[in-house]
This record gives C-alpha cells, sequence and structure tokens, in this order.
C-alpha cells in the first residue's frame, strides 16, 4: 500500500501499511506532526503491550497501564501536540492474532481518537505494519 498523504486531516485514521518506517517518518516531518515508531514485535501480552506503547509513545509517566488510561491521554493535547500526530505500529500481527480482544479493543481506542482529533482538524495517523 502507498503511503498516503499525512497532511490530509480529513484522511487520517488506522490504517494498514506495511512499508519501509523511514517513509513514514519523512512524511510525518514534512507534514508538521509528531512522529512515533513502536514496534509491538515483543509485547506479549497486555502488561508488555502497555509498557511498550508507554515507552513508544512517550506516554506521561502518570499514565495507568490501562485501556481506559490511554484513551485519556491520547485525547490529551498537550500529548498530541500542535498540528497531530503520525504512529507507526510495526510488528503488530503477534500480538493482533494471539490478542485478538485485547487488539480489538487497541484498535477501537485509536480509531475513536483519530476521530476526536479529526473533529477538531488535526490529524492523527496510525499505520500498523
Amino acid at each position: 500500500m502507498k503511503l498516503p498523504d499525512l497532511s490530509r486531516v480529513d484522511d487520517a485514521g488506522v490504517i494498514e501499511y506495511h512499508g519501509h518506517a523511514g517513509l513514514v517518518a519523512t512524511a510525518a516531518k514534512d507534514a508538521g506532526l509528531r512522529h512515533f515508531d513502536v514496534d509491538l514485535g515483543t509485547a506479549i501480552d497486555k502488561a508488555t503491550l502497555f509498557a511498550t506503547l508507554a515507552r513508544g509513545l512517550h506516554l506521561p509517566e502518570h499514565f495507568g497501564n490501562n485501556f481506559d488510561a490511554l484513551a485519556d491521554v491520547l485525547e490529551d493535547r498537550d500529548w498530541l501536540g500542535r498540528k497531530g500526530c503520525a504512529i507507526h505500529l510495526a510488528h503488530v500481527a503477534s500480538f493482533r492474532h494471539g490478542h485478538p480482544h485485547d487488539w480489538e479493543t487497541l484498535e477501537e481506542i485509536l480509531t475513536e481518537a483519530a476521530g476526536f482529533w479529526r473533529e477538531r482538524n488535526l490529524a492523527f495517523w496510525v499505520l500498523l505494519g
């Protein structure tokens, strides 16, 4: 799949992208977005998922390591930045297949955050690889 134009707020959301991570970083920079690369390849359970997300997304120290806390922080303007962000989640297949219920919850939270920010005219991209 071709990398979308990350400056297009109306198109922002959660999408599959199996291209090069460096292209995401460059496109995010060109669009003025914060960029995060998060490798979920080591996430083997919910605890390691939250630890990986907290580290990779530079979540605040008070992050509560649960889905409600994740939803809250993803809708925090201080965390998001001025123009929005692009999150590249790499190696999602293992967690997606091994923990389908938790993956579904995570994907719902990410999709809701994208919609929340799109309504405020800010880009929130999540590229799943």
